[in-house]
């Protein structure tokens, strides 16, 4: 592993790009013979100022392609668990109606097992007829997470046209964008074209704040339904072990009876 030496100038290198601005680094100074050093110098620096505001335009850009990749998916996981969600609640309402069912079953077999059962139930008035059980509410996501998704669903179309694979759009890379040596680019000034680039990478900026802002939105809408999930799980689990002891205490009163 090497390290500077204790005289290093970490600034050295910027400094030798700049004294060579001529010698490499990407300048032309195929029509710069007739400048002289400080006019070749400012050519030079002006065509870096146009790199390096192009290449942060397209780094936001790229940065957007990924914010919003990652609200699709997040999208993607959103319906996923409120499908998840509704299985949820039809489990449940199934387990309701066996154990309703077991309900049944018990009665009969009381009935069966008294020896006066048939004789007093003759005479016993009839039952008053039970109300039917209460059903289980239809699933319902919880609101944060619905209003999170309907936002992020309406930015889906700026994922096609970010994505490498399914943008129409034009590209406008840093070599279609970089001026060569002329102080015009594709008929634009050098000043027009670098405001351009700096209003792309502003609007850029102010793209990205409002897609992290529908990212944690739709973050914390998972970790509430994702939260609700796991109560409904430990309900079903509760009652589903509860029907388990009624199953065996029912079967084993079917077996005394033979």
């Amino acid at each position: 592993m090497s390290a500077y030496p204790k005289t290093h100038n970490p600034f050295a290198d910027d400094d030798e790009d700049v004294e060579d601005f001529g010698r490499g680094g990407g300048y032309d100074d195929s029509s710069d013979s007739g400048l002289s050093e400080p006019e070749r110098r400012q050519r030079w620096l002006q065509q870096e100022v146009m790199r390096t505001a192009q290449s942060a335009a397209d780094s936001s850009q790229r940065s957007l392609g990924l914010i919003y990749e990652s609200e699709k998916m997040g999208t993607e996981t959103a319906e996923e668990l409120m499908r998840q969600g509704e299985a949820l609640r039809r489990t449940e309402k199934m387990v309701d109606g066996m154990d309703q069912d077991l309900k049944t079953s018990q009665r009969h077999i009381n009935s069966i097992r008294s020896v006066w059962g048939g004789f007093v139930n003759y005479f016993k008035a009839k039952p008053e007829a039970t109300p039917p059980p209460e059903t289980a509410p239809a699933y319902q996501p919880s609101s944060k997470l619905q209003n999170a998704l309907t936002e992020s669903k309406g930015q889906e179309h700026k994922y096609q046209e970010s994505h490498p694979n399914l943008r129409k759009l034009p590209t406008s890379g840093a070599a279609d964008s970089m001026p060569g040596s002329s102080s015009s680019h594709n008929g634009q000034p050098r000043n027009q074209v670098l405001k351009s680039a700096h209003q792309q990478l502003d609007d850029n900026l102010d793209e990205m704040c409002s897609g992290l802002s529908r990212l944690k939105n739709l973050g914390l809408g998972l970790q509430g339904e994702i939260e609700s999930q796991d109560d409904s799980l430990d309900k079903l689990l509760g009652k589903v072990d509860n029907m388990d002891l009624k199953i065996r205490k029912t079967d084993q009163q079917i077996k005394d009876l033979k």
